[in-house]
């Protein structure tokens, strides 16, 4: 599905955008009209798979865009983020009215807890500024049919075009090519933002961009990575870089390990040919789990600018060996790995990946255990167990975000006992508003021409360039996975791992269940 923004603007440009994740496109065209800043919004919205289903496409539909994507622009568009016009088209192959995709759209629209005041006329005025056009995936007239209605939006104004593809990759380059030719903005910018799958392995990725490199420039394709528009994600970089006691101890020195963990206590219900045909290391290590562990591990950037921050991005993953099998731990309930990896920077120190579902429980947090104190006057204390002594610094991305970090204290009273607490930022607490969705700022992000929270093609190479020797090794050998029984803390397998290198899992302890 797709879909587009045009904007009107004395000083902000038009846009139109198109998707790409097994459902249609989306374009936005933003054109130039009096002092204030106004947008149309325009979202096109076209399906995914080959064969045309009416009812298939329009449940694919309804998931990839409504479920995500069409919230996103509603939120901003009632915290009046986008300027005052807007208009958003969906297109797909999908034979559909304007109101039937207003009435699909509508069954997700919801306004922030804190944010109730007139959200049934925001709502309506949204709906009226979404459109939608029917056409062809890999044909140049019908996308010079959308050009024209696009047109009669920016009404002759200076327009930007963002195109969001939530379509399958294999039609990626069809769009891309009809796009660009029959609907790119002739005055201002276009844009397309891509999401994941970005290929297989490194040959299938490096074909990819190869291909989109012959419509679009580098600086036209944003890569998603939802992951990186996530509120604890983002403030990684603040609590490594802004805390004067954090920076200092961000390195081998004082650090005993890192664990990247991601487990969810259900399967692949609904997406299970997806599962077969990526599994969980392409899904979820190569991109979300080793794009926060190069924000974890990089050098300190020259500048928030978004190349010098992917630079070093792509230092980091430059300087790590490809994955070997020996590395890896893989279980099946129905698709788990786990995988421990180091950083010549940091050598010493164990990086620990866990992914899985159908596991005990649902999380995604970063978790940074400490050394021992030397001479610890206190050991005694904490009998033969000096792990239980070790100051832990977690970052929970979901659910519940919050950042904590373990101490050792006394226990109030007579006699010296030890007890281990949390000091804890749990930010529903803390900010009692809504977060936003990491879509919302991506697309925001998108708008505004902000590049720091996506995926630059030689970031993209050396993140598969990591993975593909494994993944072809395993495929190769047939490696029979380790089973696990659903809801469990996923294979045995994965305690030995962490213990070759030391280690124990922070998130198996009664504390942490």
């Amino acid at each position: 599905m797709g879909f587009g923004i045009r904007s009107r603007n004395s000083s902000r440009k038009s846009f139109q955008l198109k998707s790409s994740n097994g459902h249609s496109p989306s374009s936005v065209s933003l054109h130039d009209g009096s002092s204030l800043a106004k947008e149309h919004f325009k979202a096109n919205v076209q399906d995914g798979s080959s064969p045309v289903n009416s009812e298939s496409d329009k449940s694919e539909l309804t998931y990839s865009i409504t479920v995500k994507i069409f919230p996103a622009i509603f939120a901003l568009f009632y915290e009046d983020c986008l300027p005052k016009n807007f208009t958003v088209f969906g297109y797909a192959r999908t034979k559909m009215t304007d109101e039937e995709l207003r009435t699909m759209i509508s069954r997700t629209l919801t306004c922030r807890i804190d944010k109730r005041e007139n959200c049934e006329d925001k709502m309506t005025q949204f709906l009226k500024r979404c459109f939608y056009h029917s056409g062809q995936y890999n044909s140049e007239e019908n996308f010079r049919e959308l050009d024209i209605k696009l047109k009669e939006k920016e009404a002759g104004k200076l327009a930007n075009r963002l195109f969001y593809l939530s379509i399958p990759p294999n039609i990626f380059v069809d769009v891309v090519r009809c796009a660009s030719i029959t609907a790119s903005s002739t005055s201002g910018w276009t844009r397309v933002i891509v999401e994941k799958p970005f290929g297989r392995d490194s040959e299938s990725s490096g074909e990819l961009t190869r291909c989109l490199k012959q419509y679009l420039n580098e600086d036209q394709i944003f890569r998603i990575d939802h992951y990186l528009g996530k509120e604890l994600v983002e403030n990684l970089s603040v609590l490594r870089f802004s805390n004067l006691v954090f920076e200092p101890l961000w390195s081998r020195n004082y650090i005993r390990n890192v664990q990247l963990i991601f487990s969810e206590d259900f399967g692949t219900e609904g997406r299970g040919g997806y599962f077969d045909h990526y599994g969980i290391i392409r899904d979820i290590m190569q991109n979300h789990l080793l794009q926060i562990l190069a924000l974890f591990a990089m050098e300190t950037p020259v500048s928030l600018d978004a190349e010098d921050i992917r630079n070093e991005k792509v230092k980091v993953l430059r300087s790590m060996r490809p994955l070997q099998l020996e590395d890896v731990i893989v279980g099946q309930y129905k698709g788990h790995s786990k995988g421990g990896k180091s950083l010549p920077g940091w050598d010493g120190v164990p990086f620990l990946m866990k992914a899985g579902k159908g596991l005990h429980t649902k999380r995604a947090e970063i978790r940074v255990q400490f050394r021992h104190v030397p001479g610890n006057l206190y050991k005694r204390k904490f009998g033969t167990d000096l792990d239980k002594a070790t100051n832990e610094l977690v970052l929970r991305v979901q659910p519940d975000e919050a950042i904590y970090l373990k101490i050792n204290n006394k226990v109030p009273g007579l006699g010296m006992r030890l007890d281990r607490s949390d000091l804890n930022l749990l930010f529903k607490a803390r900010y009692p508003r809504e977060i936003p969705d990491a879509y919302e700022r991506l697309l925001l992000d998108a708008i505004e021409g902000e590049r720091r929270l996506f995926i630059r093609s030689d970031e993209l190479d050396a993140a598969w360039a990591l993975f593909t020797p494994l993944l072809k090794e395993l495929e190769e050998k047939k490696i029979v996975p380790e089973l696990y029984p659903y809801g469990s803390r996923g294979p045995v397998g994965a305690h030995y791992l962490a213990a070759k290198h030391n280690v124990r899992w922070g998130d198996v302890g009664s504390e942490d269940s």
